[in-house]
């Protein structure tokens, strides 16, 4: 069974966080985070709600430690593909927001 500081470490690996980063989201020292993941600090319910909203993963999740594993490369990469998509489409709109101000001489 997986401790609730391996669920909480799988789950930052896979948002691609390092200990600093998740450390800050959560507002507490990297020292103190890294604790948490090792298990030498007992989480509290505040904390672990915390953590859940955070890493967006329910906390049944993270007590259970039956968290979905890291995404396959073609998954990624269709993700990725997806993403860039959605950029382009939202610098065009930008851009068409712009050339209207423009229009209405603003």
């Amino acid at each position: 069974m997986k401790s609730i500081g391996d669920s909480i470490k799988q789950s930052r690996v896979a948002l691609g966080l390092s200990q600093a980063e998740a450390a800050k989201m959560l507002k507490i020292s990297t020292p103190a985070f890294c604790k948490i993941e090792t298990n030498q600090t007992d989480l509290n319910i505040s904390r672990l709600l915390q953590i859940s909203k955070a890493f967006k993963i329910p906390v049944a999740q993270l007590l259970s430690g039956n968290l979905p594993e890291l995404s396959s490369s073609d998954e990624i990469i269709s993700l990725k593909k997806e993403l860039l998509e959605k950029e382009e489409e939202i610098n065009k709109l930008r851009k068409k927001v712009i050339d209207l101000y423009d229009k209405m001489g603003m």
